[in-house]
């Protein structure tokens, strides 16, 4: 929300010479975040100055319209002479008055102004629109001073559209819809400084008539519990909105319209009531107030024509439709040009109907805006009666001396609060006076209600060990006050969250990090180290993205958790694995010019746990009983954490010294093999098999086991899956889940040998379907305790082996803690090795 500073103070006497840097930490002290506050005396350097437009010649010949400009700039270019100016708008005319910046000056932006020739003529200066000069979005034409605007030509323009004044840019948090208004606003400067606050909610209206002022019939009472509405006949259909108006809702980031809408708009920022202002004339018989029925059409002022849902509340008369309630008119029944009866609304609606149809819709108006966060709903009738006035002092008219006020608001609900719970809560004392009295100023009516005995006699404050127990009725305009929580931190915040300690928890002494977190910094360490980059992806996904992996329909990661708010539509769904999201990543970099990626990341996923029903509702009055905690945990997903990489182009990078080396599907085995090593899994335990598992090519998919129990799967993606995703060919991808793997053993100090290692190399030839690393436990188990490492290093096929066989090369390091070993005991641990990979697999010495 912006607001300018000099409006607040119609409402707030704020010291005259405070600081912008002042009111912006005071706000921020209110818990109310800042995102800029602007001097805009600031943004402008030079002259900037009304003129009155003398002549103007069209030019021809161009593209867009041009128009050659002399402007009455009085004494301030020094020579009295009209100023001469190109210029491309088209909304004014010969004697209206324009803002002009002359050379010299700088616009917002470090735009710099000068006198130069353009389009055959000279130029010097500019005729400036809102958005030049910072006060808003609208570009489509320059500022047309209005006739009640008394600056001549020459003097300065800054008071004339604002640029005098300090605009504040904030953002409201959900639940203080209320500070979406300048009555908001500036009751919590008051609280701030101390100072005295104009209530413009305070103005004295008229109530409801007998007889009303339109035929209105409400149908749902819940989703709009009051509508009040006034006429004004007669009214001056061509009246300009005034300057003022206008610059404040351009300030505010709105954009002036018409009289009687600009008023609605200004009624809405200044008491934060969204209005509606219809054309009587235009709609056909009594109003009525329901939910739409499921395929009503509307077209909204937007121009969409929107197709209507049952739980929209809409506004209708004999034809249908013609407002979609609390977010935006329709077409058939808005203001237009001709206008000379309006129809003033102003109803109180449902909040959670207000937001669910914006965003059904995607239609965010400032009014549905304020209307999700709760508006006040004692104020209609005041907003009525400000509106009815400023139309007929500025648009003439007549109003109508009936007022139409259907009411079925329920009274606030008094909320009990022990008068020592904010100390008890917070650590901090505050005096039962002092609870009250901030309470109070918040605008709740506090009354005394009974004593009761203390929770915690020892409590910082109670010395009697006796509390008493207040009633306190929040006030209409603060709806987010419902429980004795909301009223304790209303007590902090006005007391001030300074005086809240910072008091960091002792840290018990010899724990340190957790098993699961020192095996999760452990792998993400060890991939790191070895060239991958980490990730974090959203864990959000697409219902189509099951059939593009490949999935089988009996998966279980076809059944994902919904969310039922989702950031977008087009992902609605929770992750099972992270290989989707993270592939999505790989293409996002690879659109962008990167080649060699090798990614990872280490998250959660989430599998839904069937026929689990719905969580207990649990309050926030009392800590949940261990059974309710336990029922809501079953409704919980299961979120297990998963690891996973993806490799694409060359993993050793090509340069002088050679050709690179292509990332494959040997390279996403040996990532899971780093991953369990990292995680303190020994590889004796450690086994891998091929297996055919989606989304892997079936003859380059590797499972991992430990144990015996899969817990992953790495290896080359199936090309159906690389097309459908529109990545490289050879693909590689790994994921593991590491929950599943067990915990990490105590593993002993390995002995040094200071004596020299014996190495052999054996190629021993199998069939070429016995798994490599089949072989290398054979030579394990057989070489015995003398064994120190063997390495795979060669793999070869040929006619001479015969069809179906190949040859697997080995290097055996064999070495001694205690001796230098004999040739005779390398080569008969060596022989013993080949021996028992003859028996488990039939393996023969090649050349033998």
């Amino acid at each position: 929300m912006r607001v300018s500073v000099s409006w607040l103070r119609e409402y707030v006497d704020l010291p005259a010479d405070l600081p912008t840097g002042d009111l912006e930490q005071a706000l921020v002290d209110l818990g109310i975040e800042v995102e800029s506050a602007v001097d805009l005396a600031e943004t402008v350097t030079g002259q900037l100055v009304v003129g009155e437009v003398r002549e103007i010649e069209e030019l021809t010949g161009f593209k867009k319209p041009i128009r050659f400009c002399r402007v009455d700039v009085g004494a301030a270019n020094g020579t009295g002479e009209p100023q001469e100016i190109v210029c491309g708008a088209r909304n004014f005319a010969p004697g209206d008055r324009v803002v002009v910046i002359l050379p010299g000056g700088v616009l917002p932006g470090g735009f710099a102004i000068g006198a130069r020739k353009t389009y055959g003529h000279n130029s010097a200066g500019m005729i400036c629109s809102a958005k030049e000069l910072g006060l808003g979005d609208d570009h489509s034409g320059i500022i047309v001073l209005g006739p009640d605007v008394t600056a001549k030509p020459g003097d300065d323009a800054r008071p004339v559209v604002g640029l005098d004044d300090v605009v504040l840019d904030l953002e409201i948090t959900p639940d203080r819809g209320y500070a979406l208004s300048l009555r908001g606003l500036a009751r919590e400067l008051s609280h701030a400084f101390d100072v005295p606050l104009r209530d413009p909610a305070l103005t004295p209206a008229p109530g409801g008539t007998e007889t009303p002022a339109y035929p209105v019939e409400v149908r749902d009472t819940v989703g709009c519990d009051r509508f009040t509405a006034r006429l004004v006949r007669g009214v001056d259909p061509t009246a300009p909105t005034p300057s003022w108006m206008q610059q404040r809702l351009v300030t505010a980031g709105i954009r002036s319209i018409s009289l009687p809408v600009d008023i609605t708009n200004y009624v809405m920022v200044e008491l934060g009531q969204p209005m509606h202002a219809f054309d009587a004339d235009r709609i056909a018989g009594p109003l009525v107030v329901r939910r739409a029925e499921a395929g009503e059409k509307l077209t909204t002022l937007d121009g969409v024509n929107r197709v209507l849902t049952a739980d929209d509340m809409v506004i209708c008369d004999d034809t249908g439709p013609i407002s979609l309630a609390a977010v935006m008119g329709g077409e058939t029944s808005e203001v237009v040009a001709g206008t000379t009866t309006v129809l003033f609304e102003a109803a109180h609606w449902d909040p959670a109907m207000v937001g669910r149809t914006a965003r059904r819709h995607k239609l965010f108006s400032e009014a549905a805006k304020r209307w999700e966060r709760g508006v006040d709903p004692a104020v209609a009738l005041v907003a009525l009666e400000r509106a009815v006035r400023l139309l007929t002092e500025h648009g003439g008219g007549t109003p109508s001396a009936e007022i139409l006020d259907i009411d079925h608001v329920r009274p606030r609900t008094p909320i009990s609060l022990p008068t020592d719970l904010p100390t008890r809560r917070v650590g901090v004392e505050y005096p039962p006076a002092r609870v009250v009295a901030l309470l109070e100023r918040v605008g709740c009516t506090v009354a005394q209600g009974a004593d009761r005995l203390s929770e915690d006699p020892g409590a910082v404050g109670v010395a009697s060990g006796v509390g008493t127990v207040l009633s306190v009725t929040p006030p209409t305009w603060r709806p987010d006050l419902t429980d004795p929580a909301d009223l304790v931190e209303e007590v902090v915040r006005l007391d001030g969250y300074d005086r809240v300690p910072s008091v960091l928890p002792t840290a018990p002494p010899g724990r340190g990090l957790t098993p699961r977190q020192r095996r999760r910094r452990a792998v993400a360490g060890s991939l790191a180290e070895r060239g991958y980059v980490e990730v974090l992806a959203h864990p959000f996904v697409s219902p189509e993205l099951a059939d593009q992996l490949g999935l089988p329909a009996d998966d279980p990661r076809r059944p994902a958790v919904r969310l039922a708010n989702p950031l977008s539509e087009e992902e609605p769904l929770l992750r099972t694995t992270l290989l989707g999201p993270l592939l999505g990543i790989l293409k996002r970099n690879l659109g962008r010019g990167h080649r060699d990626l090798a990614l990872y990341e280490i998250g959660a996923v989430f599998h839904p746990r069937v026929g689990a029903g719905s969580p207990p509702a649990m309050g926030v009055d009392r800590r949940p009983t261990d059974e309710e905690f336990a029922a809501a945990d079953a409704v919980v997903p299961a979120q297990p954490v998963h690891v996973a990489v993806v490799l694409s182009g060359d993993l050793d990078p090509a340069g002088w010294w050679g050709p690179g080396r292509p990332a494959g599907w040997a390279d996403a085995i040996e990532a899971a093999r780093d991953v369990l090593a990292a995680a303190g899994i020994p590889d004796e335990r450690v086994e891998v098999r091929a297996a055919e598992y989606a989304p892997w090519h079936p003859g380059r998919c590797a499972e991992l086991r430990v144990d015996g129990s899969v817990v992953g799967h790495a290896g080359e993606l199936h090309p159906v899956v690389v097309a459908a995703l529109e990545l490289p060919r050879r693909t590689s991808a790994m994921e593991l889940n590491l929950d599943t793997l067990p915990p990490t053993p105590v593993t002993p100090a390995p002995t040094v040998s200071g004596f020299p290692p014996a190495l052999i190399d054996v190629a021993l030839v199998v069939d070429d379907s016995v798994p490599a690393e089949q072989v290398r436990r054979a030579l394990e188990a057989g070489a015995g305790e003398l064994l120190e490492d063997v390495r795979l290093f060669d793999v070869y096929s040929g006619a001479q082996l015969g069809a179906g066989r190949r040859s697997l090369a080995y290097k055996l390091t064999f070495r001694a803690p205690d001796r230098t070993l004999t040739v005779e005991e390398a080569v008969a641990a060596r022989d013993a090795a080949v021996a028992v990979a003859a028996e488990r697999l039939g393996a023969t010495l090649r050349g033998a």
